[in-house]
């Protein structure tokens, strides 16, 4: 009886998970542009207002400003009505106690503080050319929020998949486990690195690579350019954190395989920014390679913590 009922759920799912890597994809476009609005320093095109624009639903003869900030709000509040969608078929088609329903719920709560911490960075005046302690510790929180929620929709996709269960042979160890659990924690620390080191390239830009490396060590230098190191230096340990979660595992994998392709990527990305003086659209293609290689650890330690036979949960 318990099987059918697992049989059943997962014949239905199908449809709801692509939706859900949908809903992924769009909110992935909505961080890109966020990304284009602080590279821009249109944080501040719709004045102190929040959700209004100046005041307005619609801006009347906006400037560029307000457009590429209205643009990001009108998206996000689209992405609020994607995921109510997405609850509710969740919901529907998954029996009480499947996870892609507790990684949903998440996914709203997440989206919810999103929210708020963006409405924070308008109210607080935390935009456009501000260099204040509050905006560096709101932005650096922004964006782990951002990771997080962007986990918890992969999270939601991947436990609506339809696929076979794990066999024993190839079940995780409490090793690749724990590897796991830490190579999560310390690309959060590589987001949160990241956002404020394109942070400080677009409140304190270089006018040639010499100049940015001699600033990272400049003790004059703003705190913020001189915390630039640490981000490389973060994505070092969430290499060898990788690697190690990688290495505890029985066999090598097709997802495995694409972690590695996307962190080199990711590398090479970096060394680009710095060597171009992170440009706007450079930044923009960094940001989306740490969003694809994000999203592949995390369906990568999903398969660690959570493997098949644990997805939907039996009665008692």
């Amino acid at each position: 009886m318990a099987t059918a009922t697992i049989l059943k759920a997962r014949r239905s799912t199908q449809p709801v998970a692509t939706f859900a890597w949908f809903v992924l994809g769009f909110f992935i476009l909505v961080v890109l542009w966020g990304a284009v609005v602080r590279a821009t320093g249109s944080g501040g095109g719709c004045g102190s207002n929040w959700p209004l624009c100046n005041g307005d639903f619609v801006p009347h003869h906006p400037r560029l400003a307000t457009i590429i900030e209205f643009a990001h709000r009108s998206t996000s509040g689209m992405c609020a009505f994607f995921l109510a969608a997405l609850a509710f078929f969740t919901i529907s088609s998954t029996p009480r106690g499947h996870l892609a329903r507790k990684a949903v719920l998440w996914a709203a709560i997440l989206l919810v503080t999103e929210a708020l911490l963006g409405a924070a960075l308008v109210l607080r005046h935390w935009v456009e050319n501000n260099v204040s302690t509050g905006r560096v510790i709101a932005q650096s929180i922004h964006f782990t929020n951002t990771l997080l929620l962007m986990a918890a929709l992969a999270l939601t996709a991947w436990f609506l998949r339809e696929s076979p269960t794990t066999p024993a042979e190839t079940l995780p160890t409490r090793t690749s486990r724990r590897a796991a659990i830490l190579a999560i924690l310390a690309t959060i620390l590589i987001g949160a690195t990241g956002s404020l080191a394109a942070l400080a390239d677009t409140l304190f830009p270089s006018p040639t690579v010499w100049a940015g490396l001699t600033a990272d060590l400049n003790a004059a230098s703003p705190i913020l350019v001189r915390m630039r190191w640490v981000h490389p230096f973060a994505a070092l340990v969430g290499f060898v954190c990788v690697v190690i979660l990688i290495r505890s595992q029985r066999r090598l994998t097709g997802t495995a395989k694409a972690v590695l392709a996307l962190l080199a990527l990711q590398f090479a990305l970096g060394i680009a920014d710095v060597l171009l003086l992170a440009p706007t659209w450079m930044q923009v293609l960094h940001l989306l390679g740490a969003d694809l290689y994000w999203v592949t650890l995390v369906v990568l330690a999903a398969d660690v913590l959570w493997p098949r036979r644990t997805l939907a949960s039996l009665p008692a």
